[in-house]
């Protein structure tokens, strides 16, 4: 019988992690989101989590580019904010430190001419 040294496990990398919304996040989102799918404004979302950025994402149909963007970017949290709200253009509709705050753009802009 052959006593042979064990074979270390290999070292992994650690992976960084990655930016997401906490439950009180997702739940002020989904508050907002649940009103807009209630007056049809939009029908589908979608959530990504990366090294960065966080992103929620709100279409008014599925196989369409989004409406609108929820960003959330933890480096620019001592600047302009950590939330953002980005239109489908690409501009930055709204941006602050307080997610409540930042959502009521979107808000507004339900409320619109009869």
């Amino acid at each position: 019988m052959n006593a042979e040294a064990p074979i270390p496990f290999p070292q992994q990398t650690r992976i960084a992690e990655e930016v997401s919304f906490d439950r009180r996040e997702l739940g002020v989102i989904l508050r907002v989101y649940g009103r807009m799918v209630a007056a049809g404004e939009w029908r589908d979302y979608a959530i990504a989590a990366m090294r960065d950025l966080a992103v929620f994402a709100v279409f008014r149909r599925t196989a369409e580019t989004p409406l609108y963007r929820i960003e959330k970017r933890p480096k620019l949290r001592n600047r302009q904010g950590l939330y953002a709200v980005v239109g489908i253009d690409g501009r930055v509709l709204r941006r602050g430190h307080d997610l409540d705050q930042v959502l009521k753009v979107l808000e507004k802009r339900m409320i619109g001419p009869v």
